[in-house]
Formats: C-alpha cells, sequence, structure tokens
C-alpha cells in the first residue's frame, strides 16, 4: 500500500520560513514525479512546486518561484523549502506522487496523495 505523509507545517509570521517533508511508504519517489500542491480556503487547488523522477528538473509556480525550493534527498523524502513566506501561502499543502517518472505538462496525473499538512502564515 502507498502512503503519503506530509510533515512540517505550522504558523508563522509574514518573512519568515517554514521546511515541509513528504515520506513515501510503498513506493519509491525517485522513481515517480513528486509534486506538492496547496488548497487554500475559496480556492482551488493548485501546483506549487514538481520534480522530475528522472531528470531531477523541478518545476515551480509563478507565485512562488525564487522563495519555495523543492528536492528529494533519497528514495522516501520530497521536501519543499519555504522561505519568505506571505500571508497569501496561507494554505493545506499535499503531497502527491505521480503515475510516471516524467510531470506531465498539465500536472495532472497524480494518483497517490497525503493527507496534507497546515500552513498559517500571518500578516
Amino acid at each position: 500500500e502507498v502512503k503519503l505523509m506530509e510533515s512540517g507545517g505550522g504558523s508563522v509570521q509574514a518573512g519568515g520560513s517554514l521546511s515541509l517533508s513528504c515520506r513515501a511508504s510503498g513506493l519509491d519517489a525517485s522513481l515517480y514525479c513528486m509534486g506538492w500542491f496547496r488548497h487554500a480556503s475559496g480556492k482551488e487547488r493548485e501546483i506549487v512546486a514538481a520534480i522530475s523522477g528522472s531528470t531531477g528538473i523541478t518545476y515551480y509556480s509563478g507565485s512562488v518561484k525564487g522563495r519555495f525550493t523543492v528536492s528529494r534527498d533519497n528514495a522516501k523524502n520530497t521536501d519543499l523549502q519555504m522561505n519568505s513566506l506571505k500571508p497569501e501561502d496561507t494554505a493545506m499543502y499535499y503531497c502527491a506522487a505521480g503515475s510516471s517518472i516524467d510531470c506531465d505538462s498539465n500536472f495532472k496525473n497524480f494518483r497517490n496523495w497525503g493527507q496534507g499538512t497546515q500552513v498559517i502564515v500571518s500578516s
């Protein structure tokens, strides 16, 4: 059984940093596109960052580029370092494993999801 478990969420003031981690079991995360998504109240879920399994190429949404960094440290953990946080980054953050080793261009093909971790950024 595949399980993804996020950790590291919390509350921080604007300008601060948080580091999220996604631990995979039942799956070698290095063989799949791994993504971080967020879902803010009243908004649609959106892709935040992703990392390809084959090349390690990373993708970032425009709203977080330059502030967030996605990385993979082994076959189990995919991390998201979030710096210079803004109140608009407040959301539930989810880790997801793609259906293939490379990330699709629309970031739609994710088949395994974690339960999420809450990030709150106060002004």
